[in-house]
């Protein structure tokens, strides 16, 4: 690259800089809100403050399962042949980001259980679906990088690791801490009703999904140019 070419690139506007810096100004408001603005929900213990930990604890859990899904769309894509170096490369970003929220919302949940149920972990039927999908996604990352130096074969056996997986994951997430029999200790219908949650709850509760949603976008992004850039330096 010669030195012209550098300075175009150094003074080249950043794209996507306006809805980089709402994420930027969102993630601020939620972290300010959960502290200052936001009063506690009703059905929680100590006033209600252990549910200010939902700010943070639900977006990343919703993400944990929408990572996953995304990472199959592009997983459909490549076996379909559509651009398939790319979709194999996103599904594999989308995957590792998924492992990410997946980690941080078993961790604030198990302090939101410490909190609220005085212990940190109760094998909940929603702490144990999240626990199988750390294992669904750790299974998917050690199968990616056992087949590292074989990216044809990696790209056709991680999508359809991808879908195959898709099913248990969406019945662990959506069904199993929903089946009554099951008594699940997870207030999951108490955010619903209205009249749990304060007008400066919602103001703060809101945009934090917003705010987590953008993120992610912007990880999967970062993370993209990041092996791009790296499968370029290897040709």
């Amino acid at each position: 690259m010669t030195n012209r070419e550098s300075d175009i690139q150094r003074h080249a506007p950043i794209p996507g800089l306006w809805w980089k810096l709402l994420v930027g100004l969102l993630m601020a408001w939620v972290i300010y809100g959960s502290f200052y603005v936001a009063h506690g929900a009703v059905n929680f213990g100590f006033g209600g403050n252990p549910a200010r930990i939902v700010f943070f604890h639900v977006p990343v859990a919703v993400l944990s399962y929408v990572a996953y899904a995304v990472a199959a769309v592009y997983g459909i894509l490549h076996l379909a042949g559509r651009n398939a170096q790319a979709s194999d490369m996103k599904a594999g970003a989308s995957m590792e980001l998924g492992l990410i929220f997946c980690i941080l919302a078993t961790i604030t949940g198990s302090i939101f259980a410490g909190i609220q149920w005085g212990r940190f972990w109760n094998w909940d039927p929603r702490e144990t679906s999240i626990v199988v999908m750390l294992l669904l996604y750790g299974a998917y990352i050690a199968l990616r990088l056992s087949l590292a130096d074989r990216p044809d074969q990696r790209g056709r056996f991680c999508a359809v690791y991808t879908l195959v997986a898709l099913v248990p994951a969406t019945f662990l997430i959506w069904i199993v801490p929903r089946i009554p029999s099951l008594q699940s200790l997870h207030p999951t219908n108490v955010l619903f009703n209205p009249d749990n949650t304060s007008a400066s709850y919602k103001e703060v509760l809101y945009p934090s999904f917003a705010a987590f949603i953008m993120l992610y976008v912007w990880l999967l992004q970062l993370r993209c140019r990041i092996q791009t850039v790296l499968l370029r330096r290897e040709q």
